[in-house]
Parts: C-alpha cells; structure tokens; sequence
C-alpha cells in the first residue's frame, strides 16, 4: 500500500550541503550537527552522508549512544556537555568530545581521572551557555591542573543573531572572540550554519553547521537557494478527493475560507497529526503536478483543501508536495509563523521516512537499518 504520508530524504542533497559548507569554510574541519534525530530527517539514514563531516555534534548523551549504537566510531561533540559523575563515566566509554560551560561540570573533570577533548566554551554575548569572558585566565589555569591533562581543550563560542546580515551584535561577539583567540594556544570554533554562510571571519579552525546541511536557511530574507543549498526534505503527501465548490460556499472547519469563484477543492490527505502546521494561512503553496496552489481553510487533524481551480486536470492520487524543492519549507513556515527548523522537527511517527539518492550500494544499505 502506498504510504498516505511521506518525507523523502535526498542523500545527494544533503552531500551537497555538506560540500557548500566545505567550500565556504576552506581550511576549517567541519562539524556537523546531527541533534533531534538529524533535525527531523532522520540520523541513521543520514549517517552514510553526515559522517563524511570532521566530526558530528549532539546536544544530549541519548543522542550519542545513538550514533554509538549505529556504529559510528568517529568523533562526537557532547553540545551541552555533562551533568554528573555517571555521565562523565558514560560519556569517557563512548570517547566523546566535551563541551565545558559551567562551574559544576568544571568540578567534576577536577574530582575524576578521567581524560577527555574539551571545548571550553564562553559568552560573548548570547547569554545562554558559556562562562564570562573575564573568567578565562582562572578557567585555564584549574584545566592545566586537572587531574588527568586534557587530550586537547579547544575554545567555542555561540552566535545569537548571525541569521541577520550586518548585525552589529554578531560584529561585537566577534571581536570579543577574536580577543580571546589571539592569545589562545589551541583550536578556535565559533561559527554555525548563518556564522558559515554570511560571517567568513568567524571560520576559525572549525565551523559547526546545523540548519545548513538540510537546505535550510538560516539567514533571514534568504532563501536556501539564494545561500547554495539544496533541500534535503521533501514532505509530500496525495490528493484523496476533488470536489466542485460555488462561489461564495465556504471550506473546512470553522468556515474560514470562503470561494471568491467557482473553483475545486483538492483534499489531501496531510494534516496537523503528521505534523503540518496547523495555523499555516489561507494562502499557504503545496505543489501539485509542478504547480503551485494556494491552502484553503483550516489545516484539520488528517486531511487539508487546496483551491486548484478549474484549469488544470487534478486527480485523486497525485502527489502533493508540502515542502521541498518546488515550495521551500521556509516559505511555509513564515505563513504558519515559525521557522523552517520547527516544521522539519514536527513530523509525527506516522510519517514514512525514506532515504534516498546515494548510488553506491553499501552507502543505501547502512542508510536502511
């Protein structure tokens, strides 16, 4: 039986992602972020692809033993570091990076034999994680006296509006970094997927690209074909019905569109429990057999109207694209009012996830367990 739902996952896409960012970054490692599930697209699937990277980065210890799990033996950055003397046990069996943001986690490597690569990270200006910038001469002093050395301890940093071309913020939390890394003995990473593509001062010797990798665009009035990339998602479902509406009569739950003509309304069965915004406006584009249409009336638990018209010959059974190449999954998300990252996130375990695209066959093999 044909799935009612799919999100159909380039792998050629995404290797191309992986190489814009490579090319941006010349001479810097790149990190590939592959925390919640490769940003919704799937982490096994994308592992043949993803762990071309220098090393790959999660936000949480569950995120590691996956990759652990799947057999992936290279390097991992623990994003939000640990937060007690079992987790760095687990996290020293899995050999993982570290990142080290606060006091406590600082005390735990102190009271632990334990060696590790550590990313020392600081604020400069996001005020999320990090240590003040004033406390870096006493934070290196007490590593140097660790236990156990540090194999490597590599400085970070994290943008907070890199995603807006020529912010004076972005410029300030740069020359900050910069002051640190004049000085500093090791390796230096401040940039994400927005620091990649618009703040080449930021490359340092390793980039950590998120959003990027999937074709999304995390730079604010761009698209991702604008910045290079290619849409790694393609959310597509099928048209269940079509059927004929007057001028005037209205659609959907709660009546909220009503026809300024005599047109067709193509349901389509996707909705809000596979994870389409339910709050998407009238207006919204899907794409139909190469054209696009607008959303019609409010977005129902299983199933959505699209106004086709009465041009074309649209039938039951054709696929509908939601997001992908023919309608960025950017331009949705600003008529739901979100972001494109919160939407590739949302899909629910009732849609297929099917990867594809690599021609090399024990790449398609390991992207199917």
């Amino acid at each position: 039986m044909e799935p009612r739902v799919q999100a159909r996952i380039d792998l050629v896409a995404l290797q191309h992602n992986l190489r814009r960012a490579r090319e941006l970054a010349a001479g810097a490692k790149v990190m590939a972020v592959v925390k919640a599930n490769a940003y919704g697209h799937g982490l096994r699937g994308c592992l043949p692809v993803l762990s071309q990277a220098d090393a790959l980065a999660v936000a949480t210890l569950e995120e590691a033993g996956k990759l652990r799990g799947a057999g992936f033996t290279g390097r991992v950055l623990l994003l939000e570091g640990v937060g007690s003397a079992a987790e760095l046990q687990q996290a020293h069996q899995w050999s993982l990076d570290l990142v080290v943001h606060q006091p406590y986690q600082l005390a735990l490597l102190e009271q632990q034999r334990l060696d590790f690569s550590l990313w020392l990270k600081v604020d400069t200006g996001m005020h999320r994680l990090g240590f003040p910038l004033e406390d870096l001469p006493s934070l290196t002093e007490r590593l140097l006296k660790l236990p156990v050395p540090a194999r490597e301890v590599l400085l970070m940093s994290h943008f907070c509006c890199a995603d807006q071309p020529g912010d004076t913020r972005t410029r300030l939390q740069i020359e900050r970094f910069a002051q640190l890394a004049a000085n500093w003995p090791g390796a230096c990473s401040l940039a994400n997927s927005a620091g990649i593509l618009q703040w080449p001062e930021s490359h340092y010797d390793w980039v950590r690209a998120g959003a990027m990798l999937y074709g999304i665009s995390p730079v604010a009035d761009k698209t991702a074909t604008d910045l290079g990339l290619q849409p790694a998602m393609c959310f597509q479902a099928q048209v269940l019905a079509v059927n004929p509406v007057k001028a005037g009569e209205q659609v959907g739950y709660g009546a909220r569109w009503q026809s300024p003509r005599d047109s067709r309304i193509a349901i389509v069965s996707a909705g809000y429990g596979d994870g389409y915004p339910r709050h998407a406006a009238d207006g919204t584009p899907v794409a139909i057999d190469g054209h696009r249409y607008p959303l019609a009336g409010r977005v129902s638990m299983d199933m959505l109207a699209v106004d086709v018209g009465l041009e074309r010959d649209i039938r039951p059974g054709m696929p509908v694209e939601l997001w992908g190449r023919e309608v960025a999954v950017d331009t949705v998300a600003g008529y739901a009012g979100t972001i494109g990252y919160e939407l590739v996130l949302r899909l629910t375990s009732r849609v297929q996830v099917i990867h594809e695209g690599l021609e090399n066959e024990q790449l398609l093999q390991h992207a199917a367990t």
